[in-house]
């Protein structure tokens, strides 16, 4: 019954097509209102930087539920606990589609926030298993395609219909996403019970490595800069470069375009020299965000800086995500799970202090934010790469196991 149920799955690639679906709509639903936060301040008659909450508030959840939820549902059948998250994310766009107080609309985003890491966590996890060891790595990377897409189309495209048509209609955008996913998992994906639960003890272990505590801080750094400010992008390209919701749709999907081409890059980087991929990102981050603070008049030269920062924004997740599950080899799970805190901890941190900036010193200086994260980080990445390697010892005791 087992092989059966595997090569149900393995039809057609039609398991890792809906979860590479399912993780694009639940990205889309965090990242989407990026592009529209101007209009979001707007339409419930609050400033940008408030606006600015419905992303960090969303990624200040996510943070804090990582580490945990994941765990707890790790005993429970997955087709019931995908059900469940997609159906509340379904839920909450329908409310954020129809309220017109903008508190609700927090709440709405508030609470799918703490099933999203579960979601994702699962669809690697259950892509990965649905084929054979050697091709995992195949089908996991397939799946993060849903994660890309979700910059790519989600927001460009969300920030199209929003400016074409409504706040609204975007959200419903999000809504038949994530219902036709929910719909596809009934009809498609067979009953996933749990046989092997998760020891707590041994993936909190990895806590007590000085190791992990450089990764997790530098990446929380290094995302804060670069979604501290991506979150206004669309409000600093309006106000800044003083362009229309249009030519704003077109940049996000240029920058969108080339963080995929960073996905693809980094992979080639890391397997050729980790240590200096990690290292230089910070520096080149850096370097891009002081050249775009003096261009940001000029939008030919703000399209060339925003497609240098897709790039490398894309090199720089693959980075962060390697720090950390590469130290906690024997903990990879839990180790994901610390990754997707420490990436929206950061983004909720980078929105807060470059919305700071905007509010003390205007739309031009949010990108200070960027620069002070930055900065820290050069430090935290330094020190963990001057960590002794524990790759090969590690690697020698799963063996040994």
């Amino acid at each position: 019954m087992e092989q059966k149920n595997k090569l149900k799955l393995n039809s057609g690639g039609l398991l890792v097509f809906i979860l590479t679906v399912g993780v694009f709509g639940i990205i889309n639903t965090e990242m989407g209102v990026v592009g529209i936060l101007p209009l979001i301040a707007e339409t419930f008659n609050v400033s940008v930087p408030q606006a600015g909450w419905t992303v960090s508030v969303f990624a200040l959840v996510v943070a804090a539920s990582a580490p945990v939820t994941p765990l707890l549902f790790s005993g429970i059948n997955r087709k019931k606990v995908m059900l469940l998250a997609l159906g509340l994310f379904t839920l909450s766009n329908i409310i954020s589609m129809l309220t017109s107080n903008f508190t609700i609309l927090l709440i709405a985003r508030i609470l799918p926030a703490f099933l999203h890491p579960v979601y994702v966590s699962m669809a690697f996890t259950v892509a990965a298993a649905s084929v054979s060891k050697e091709q995992a790595p195949k089908a996991v990377s397939k799946v993060f395609i849903g994660v890309s897409a979700g910059m790519v189309l989600g927001v460009p495209v969300t920030s199209f219909i929003a400016s074409e048509v409504s706040f609204s209609m975007a959200m419903l955008f999000f809504t038949v996403v994530n219902a036709l996913v929910f719909v596809a998992t009934i009809l498609f994906i067979p009953s996933m019970p749990v046989k092997e639960k998760v020891s707590y003890g041994a993936q909190l272990s990895v806590l007590k490595k000085t190791e992990m505590w450089h990764s997790i801080i530098a990446v929380t750094l290094i995302n804060g800069a670069m979604f501290g400010f991506f979150s206004y992008m669309s409000n600093y390209l309006k106000t800044v470069t003083e362009v229309s919701y249009n030519v704003i749709s077109a940049v996000l999907l240029v920058y969108g375009l080339a963080n995929i081409v960073g996905n693809v890059l980094a992979g080639k980087l890391l397997s050729i020299n980790a240590r200096r991929s990690i290292i230089i990102m910070p520096f080149a981050l850096l370097a891009s965000y002081i050249f775009l603070f003096f261009v940001g008049e000029w939008i030919t030269a703000m399209v060339i800086i925003i497609l240098i920062l897709g790039v490398l924004a894309g090199i720089a997740s693959n980075n962060m995500q390697y720090m950390i599950t590469d130290s906690a080899l024997e903990a990879p799970d839990f180790a994901n799970g610390m990754f997707l805190t420490s990436a929206n901890l950061g983004t909720t941190i980078g929105t807060a202090i470059c919305g700071a900036f905007i509010t003390e010193m205007g739309t031009r200086y949010s990108v200070f934010g960027a620069f002070l994260f930055l900065i820290a980080s050069i430090m935290f990445v330094y020190l963990r790469v001057r960590m002794p390697h524990s790759r090969k010892q590690v690697k020698m005791e799963i063996l040994a196991e």
